[in-house]
């Protein structure tokens, strides 16, 4: 793995945090260092997830020479939403900004 390869997995898993982040209804009161890193982690995740259970298509895109397959993706976006809604209800609970009636 060399510096390319982390950049691209660093703003690949920015772009399926963010897209989680678009997909999930309401308001998610977390930053973009916990959405960055749910991506990254559902990128992980997600990979593993699909040859795990072999979950493929014939259907790939290209960015920047690297193939991806569009059923691994969509495996990584799903897992994404959960651990962004997760996220948002953690932020929520343990938020301090909260006030009492």
């Amino acid at each position: 793995m060399d510096a390319q390869d982390l950049i691209a997995a660093i703003v690949i898993g920015a772009i399926i945090g963010i897209v989680a982040r678009i997909i999930l209804p309401g308001r998610q009161n977390i930053g973009i260092i916990p959405t960055v890193l749910i991506g990254m982690a559902a990128a992980v995740a997600g990979t593993w997830a699909s040859q795990r259970w072999d979950v493929h298509s014939d259907k790939l895109f290209t960015v920047s020479g690297h193939h991806f397959d569009w059923a691994v993706v969509a495996v990584q976006i799903g897992i994404a939403i959960v651990g962004v809604a997760i996220a948002a209800v953690l932020a929520k609970t343990f938020s301090t900004d909260r006030i009492d009636d």
